[in-house]
């Protein structure tokens, strides 16, 4: 036995060790360059670029700390509840990489080794829009007071109903843009606000637009990147609709000015099948101060055989997590979403690698938490206060958006 030990530690020595010393070059600049760059960069929402090895080493403590809870890169879809595009996930390897790197003050290695940056679209990410919409002034946003939600009406003005397969949102000052959601306006309701309204557009105390919106063409938080609908869907913008552009927009402390713009893609195939926009809601819930776990339910049947597309949670301050789940009429249930660790500021439509079919009376069921205790740093009540259904960021909402299409009218392409 003890020779036995000798040669098991004596052939240890020789086992090559990959990654003996972890440097920017081999391993950490290929990792930022794939999921943080399109942040981190000049002129994107990111505070700092992550685009040479200077800034990276001047970082490296933040970053390895930010990678290691999954705080970066922002992406909230727990791992194993539906399988999404664009995902920015590291893995374990990756995340201990990171860690390893900081670690050992952040070695470069041969920095002429390292892979070119990435370049990224200039202008509109999926190339020159069919369409262009344009807030019609530019915005002065003040540099104190709470955050303002205003709205912007643009009209469209076609012939006939278009079908939109995908949107690019720019924001046109990404200091004080918070995000954008793009309404539509069919029955001149959002005019009539705007004519109330000393400023351009018109302003809401709460998150919602206001008006009896038809639809929506999707919209822009940072880190959304846009995504484009499967060939032959697309949302409908109805003849004659107005689009109602809403801002949310931070305060600096300093004079901003805004003029976003909206690029739309239309559908270019002879038959477009509607994309449909459906809800697991629940209004009716009160959640009692200082519960730090309170559990609401929300549930919807799918009436037609059905490809979902894309879903979307959504919760306000006092959300913690969410989940949402398929029951077919027979079969085993299909997990469509978790949210683990919510947060208000980072919030997107999540579209699905592979439209998945759920036959007519399948029940979606939605059970989401709150945290409505003092020892919740981001709850705005001090002392907490009970809180129910609005739409202030201060109350709360629980909403899990589906995004479908009719299986008689959509086919997915083999993948």
């Amino acid at each position: 036995m003890k020779y036995i030990l000798i040669a098991l530690l004596t052939s240890a020595l020789f086992i090559p060790n990959i990654y003996a010393e972890v440097t920017y070059s081999e391993h950490i600049a290929p990792i930022l360059q794939r999921e943080c760059q399109s942040c981190h960069r000049q002129g994107e929402v990111a505070p700092f670029p992550l685009t040479d090895y200077g800034h990276s080493k001047a970082w490296a403590t933040e970053i390895a700390e930010y990678t290691k809870e999954r705080l970066m890169p922002p992406w909230k879809p727990a791992s194993g509840y539906g399988e999404f595009k664009n995902e920015r996930r590291l893995t374990d390897k990756e995340i201990q990489m990171i860690s390893d790197w900081a670690a050992s003050d952040a070695p470069a290695g041969d920095l002429t080794a390292v892979p070119p940056n990435p370049k990224f679209p200039e202008g509109w990410a999926l190339g020159e829009p069919d369409h262009i919409v344009e807030m019609p002034v530019e915005y002065e946003i003040e540099p104190e007071g709470e955050d303002e939600y205003r709205h912007f009406i643009i009209p469209t003005n076609f012939d006939t109903d278009m079908y939109v397969q995908s949107v690019d949102v720019q924001p046109g000052n990404r200091k004080t843009v918070h995000h954008v959601i793009v309404y539509l306006d069919t029955k001149g309701q959002a005019r009539q606000l705007d004519a109330q309204d000393p400023k351009p557009g018109y302003v809401t105390e709460g998150t919602g637009p206001g008006i009896d919106a038809v639809g929506t063409l999707g919209g822009w938080a940072p880190g959304v990147t846009p995504s484009v609908l499967p060939d032959g869907v697309g949302y409908i913008l109805p003849k004659g609709a107005d689009i109602v552009l809403q801002v949310h927009y931070y305060r600096t402390g300093n004079i901003e000015h805004d003029r976003s713009r909206v690029g739309l893609y239309f559908s270019k195939t002879e038959e477009t099948a509607p994309l449909h926009i459906g809800a697991a809601i629940n209004d009716k819930f009160m959640i009692p101060a200082g519960d730090a776990k309170y559990a609401v339910h929300a549930h919807e049947k799918v009436e037609r055989d059905s490809y979902l597309l894309a879903t979307m949670p959504h919760m306000h301050l006092l959300g913690r997590d969410i989940q949402i789940e398929a029951k077919p009429p027979t079969g085993d249930p299909i997990s469509l979403i978790r949210i683990q660790d919510w947060d208000f500021n980072w919030q997107d439509i999540y579209h699905y690698r592979k439209p998945i079919f759920l036959p007519a009376g399948t029940q979606i069921s939605l059970i989401a938490h709150f945290d409505n205790s003092a020892e919740n740093p981001a709850n705005p009540h001090d002392p907490p206060v009970p809180v129910g259904w609005g739409d202030k960021t201060t109350d709360e909402m629980c909403i899990g958006f589906l995004y479908f299409v009719d299986a008689d009218k959509f086919q997915p392409k083999k993948q």
